[in-house]
């Protein structure tokens, strides 16, 4: 039985989400299986982006006497 995308480990996700992508780029794959090869890889990308964002969001930095501060975003 196959996994459901919020069952799947980050790593799992990504390696899905390849799978699909490498289905679509065959030139042999039928329309209707490439829309839904299309739909099933959104879902997968929506999913690891939404949780990559809730980590990043988590993601602290320690100080040098051990205190922890968030992270500030990237460019600042």
């Amino acid at each position: 039985m196959e996994k459901k995308k919020e069952e799947l480990t980050l790593e799992e996700a990504f390696n899905k989400l390849e799978t699909v992508i490498s289905k679509m780029e065959n030139e042999d794959v039928p329309l209707e299986e490439s829309f839904q090869l299309y739909s099933e890889g959104m879902g997968l990308f929506k999913d690891v982006n939404d949780r990559i964002d809730r980590v990043e969001k988590q993601v602290q930095k320690m100080q040098a006497d051990g205190s922890l501060v968030p992270m500030p975003p990237v460019g600042e």
